[in-house]
């Protein structure tokens, strides 16, 4: 069975630590096991619980009142909530739930009420996107394990590519083309298939290359494909000392292309690049500058 620290459970669910302690103490709202040196952890039925509470308290529930409701009481008053206004923690917490417990039907009731209510692009920056954030800090802390990774992904991977899909292709026979592709080895492409579908939706042309391409065929492709721009998007696969030269190289390469990148590899990364790299933070940032092209 899966542990998890107080400190996952606080990243997860967004109630600090110290409350956490306090809520166990004053209401026994969940009763950590220890180990044989009394470190608190936690079971997935204490990440599930804690996860409808955090829901519940956000929507107006005052903990005292959730302390004295059972389980099915708890179910209850989330079925009622999802139905109606569930907000995005909501959303994102019930995306977790349904990971976890590897259930397609939560999911998908979860993700297409979310589409319904805020649209495809909206639902992604402001639910998806966060919840894959939290199955991160999952995969990072060894909480979950392939199989519920894949599971998820596999699932959002389908909702994209139907909604790229359902792009029309440009009206202009002179639009510009994006050259979509991960670095060699990265294999993570839900962040790749989104902006896929920002780009077409903005009305370019999209050539896209997919998971880890190697270097030189990339080079190859241009040679082949007239393309106007290049983007990628650093996850895991190169780490952080690697990417300059990575980066370096591939502008020498292609001087007269410009090349956008972003990925969670770039947060807090300050990078000194060539002029026709051009790095950005989010999807916002990346409409802003469709605009200017």
């Amino acid at each position: 069975m899966i542990r998890y620290s107080i400190n996952d459970l606080e990243k997860l669910s967004g109630i600090k630590a110290h409350t956490l302690r306090m809520w166990e103490k004053r209401y026994n709202i969940i009763c950590p096991k220890r180990t044989d040196t009394n470190i608190r952890y936690y079971h997935d039925c204490d990440l599930k619980k804690l996860l409808n509470i955090s829901t519940l308290n956000k929507h107006g529930f005052k903990i005292s009142s959730i302390a004295q409701m059972d389980e099915a009481d708890i179910n209850q008053k989330i079925i009622e909530i999802s139905g109606t206004n569930g907000d995005y923690a909501s959303m994102i917490n019930n995306l977790v739930l349904s990971m976890i417990e590897i259930n397609e039907d939560t999911f998908e009731h979860t993700l297409n009420n979310a589409i319904l209510k805020l649209g495809f692009e909206k639902c992604m920056t402001h639910v998806l996107y966060p919840f894959l954030e939290k199955v991160g800090i999952l995969w990072l802390t060894g909480t979950i394990n392939p199989a519920q990774e894949h599971f998820i992904t596999n699932l959002i991977r389908q909702k994209l590519i139907i909604a790229i899909d359902g792009q029309p292709q440009p009206a202009s026979p002179d639009a510009k083309t994006f050259l979509l592709f991960l670095p060699e080895n990265e294999l993570h492409e839900l962040g790749l298939l989104f902006y896929s579908f920002l780009i077409r939706k903005n009305g370019f042309k999209v050539i896209y290359l997919g998971q880890s391409v190697p270097f030189e065929d990339i080079i190859e492709v241009v040679k082949i494909r007239n393309t106007d721009y290049l983007f990628t998007y650093f996850v895991a696969a190169l780490n952080r000392k690697e990417i300059p030269a990575y980066l370096k190289r591939l502008s020498q390469s292609l001087p007269e292309k410009k090349i956008f990148i972003t990925g969670i590899q770039l947060q807090n990364n300050e990078l000194s690049v060539s002029d026709n790299v051009i790095s950005f933070c989010d999807a916002e940032s990346f409409k802003k500058l469709l605009t200017t092209l």
